[in-house]
């Protein structure tokens, strides 16, 4: 029999090995390429002018551009703000927190899965699909908050689990709430009500707590604190902005455009998550099976609670979903457990299959020829020529061709070559310049930030014809660029000081009185001054 000390010795060496192996992953060339619009520009100025403040009232009222912040509370753009004073700005530091905390979230759902019950084998296999699902490595090396919250929610989770058998322990729910609430606002209510119900269902003796009770209270202090004093400070206009646009208002109606049908997340999820989704099924099976284990419990009410949830809010954004991923990969893991177990204790109750379901083979041969397409495309002949995404594609070809070999040969190292060669292949993504896919929705910004910084005085208000104001141009020019209709440039250009605008037609403004000065051009923008 093995002992509780070997048990425990291995259980360390294996969250040292899966926090090295994200550490890399969710670190590896953060500074690649750009910042992207919408989020990742914004929350890397805000805490910009965080770190530049000389006072405290810099980090406890946050500014963007000489204007209140109410978007969400500060903690993440405050730890933004530490890295660039210690490490300047760049956009590596702007990510550097949040994908640090992001692959904190690997060993801490590997230490929840062993603390809710699961054996060893379920839940390193559910975490290592956590580490390989791509819109988990994606999201979670943005400038972003949804990383962070998520590592907030596992750790809250763990603390609670710890607390069935130490009720002290509930103390540190108050520390995760908090931590949750600091970062994205009411999402950490929601979050926090999703635990409660599992405590409920699975031990609802301990849901009277006085330890877990007292933890929330504490944790609601700093939260409600921080509310309380912006309200103090703007008045109703934080009201107005932070507690119903930014927060209650999305989820009866749509913001900014932002909607889309009941199933638009049961798309993303179809959009980003393969191959592992191809196990999802199956794990929901096993895991509705088992639904009497603390484990299936805790899977079952993350899942439909969290999804139902943001499937009825009227407001849709795909990094709404980024909480749910844990779920899904521990049910994967279930599934890819009972797979590894199948030769091993067949029972028909226990967790284990008595084979490899073919579909798992046919659809992995279906996503290998998929990789040999991206291999086409990332050709020197194709649309996109690259090597870094060329040897990406090239690993999940060879990857999930190997799988699908030995999945319908019904041999289990289909599992371990999944996991290692999904790793590669990230790894390689993330070399490339193409794991920020929106950048190429709009023109290159870092050239025309240039042209605007070199030529312009700081902190030079910058008018351009572009449809729409694009947060990273303004924080890599470190001056605000703000669109507007070709009506109100033509105003502008008329006034007797100084106007700077950003163009793609210099036309419109040559005919109208005053003189004209190109102060450069760079990818189609002209740089014009209304003056000789």
């Amino acid at each position: 029999m093995i002992s509780q000390t070997t048990t425990q010795s291995s259980d360390r060496r294996t969250i040292g090995l899966l926090l090295l192996a994200a550490l890399v992953l969710f670190c590896i060339d953060l500074n690649g390429v750009p910042l992207r619009d919408w989020d990742e520009g914004t929350v890397a100025q805000v805490a910009r002018e965080m770190s530049q403040g000389d006072n405290w009232a810099a980090w406890l009222y946050p500014q963007i551009w000489g204007q209140p912040y109410l978007n969400k509370p500060p903690l993440m753009h405050g730890l933004i703000a530490i890295a660039y004073r210690l490490w300047g700005v760049h956009t590596w530091t702007a990510r550097l927190p949040g994908a640090i905390l992001t692959a904190l979230s690997v060993p801490l759902l590997y230490a929840l899965g062993r603390e809710v019950s699961f054996a060893r084998l379920p839940a390193l296999a559910g975490t290592l699909v956590y580490l390989t699902l791509l819109p988990v490595v994606r999201h979670g090396r943005l400038a972003m908050l949804d990383g962070a919250v998520v590592c907030f929610f596992i750790a809250t989770l763990w603390v609670l689990m710890r607390s069935r058998y130490t009720p002290r322990w509930g103390l540190g729910i108050g520390v995760g709430f908090a931590l949750m609430c600091l970062t994205k606002g009411i999402l950490g209510v929601l979050l926090l009500m999703i635990a409660l119900v599992f405590l409920l269902w699975d031990s609802p003796k301990h849901i009277l707590s006085p330890y877990l009770w007292a933890g929330i209270v504490i944790g609601t202090v700093p939260f409600i604190g921080w509310y309380l004093l912006q309200w103090q400070h703007y008045g109703q206009q934080f009201i107005n902005t932070a507690v119903m646009d930014q927060s209650f208002e999305r989820i009866w109606s749509t913001v900014e455009s932002h909607d889309g049908p009941p199933w638009y997340y049961l798309l993303e999820l179809l959009k980003y998550s393969w191959p592992w989704l191809i196990f999802w099924p199956t794990g929901l099976w096993l895991t509705w099976r088992s639904r009497h284990q603390p484990w299936a419990k805790l899977l079952l009410v993350w899942t439909v609670g969290y999804l139902l949830t943001i499937s009825v809010m009227g407001t849709k954004l795909p990094w709404y979903i980024f909480p749910l991923y844990p779920a899904i990969a521990f049910t994967c893991g279930v599934a890819l457990a009972a797979a590894w177990n199948m030769h091993r204790h067949w029972t028909g109750r226990s967790l284990s299959l008595k084979k490899l379901p073919k579909a798992w083979g046919i659809l992995l041969i279906l996503f290998s020829i998929v990789g040999a397409a991206g291999i086409a495309y990332a050709s020197p002949w194709g649309g996109e020529p690259s090597i870094a995404l060329g040897l990406t594609f090239l690993a999940v070809m060879v990857t999930t061709g190997l799988a699908a070999l030995f999945a319908l040969r019904q041999q289990l190292r289909f599992v371990p070559t999944l996991f290692i060669g999904l790793y590669l292949a990230l790894i390689c993504l993330m070399l490339s310049d193409h794991w920020v896919w929106e950048l190429g929705e709009d023109f290159p910004v870092l050239p025309v930030a240039a042209l605007v910084q070199q030529n312009t005085p700081p902190g030079q208000l910058i008018h351009t014809s572009h449809n729409y104001e694009r947060p990273s141009l303004s924080f890599y020019s470190d001056r605000r660029v703000m669109a507007q209709s070709p009506e109100e440039l033509q105003a502008h250009w008329q006034q007797s000081q100084p106007v700077y605008l950003l163009v793609q037609d210099v036309a419109p403004y040559q005919g109208i009185q005053g003189q004209i000065t190109e102060l450069g051009s760079v990818d189609g923008w002209h740089l014009i001054l209304n003056q000789g």
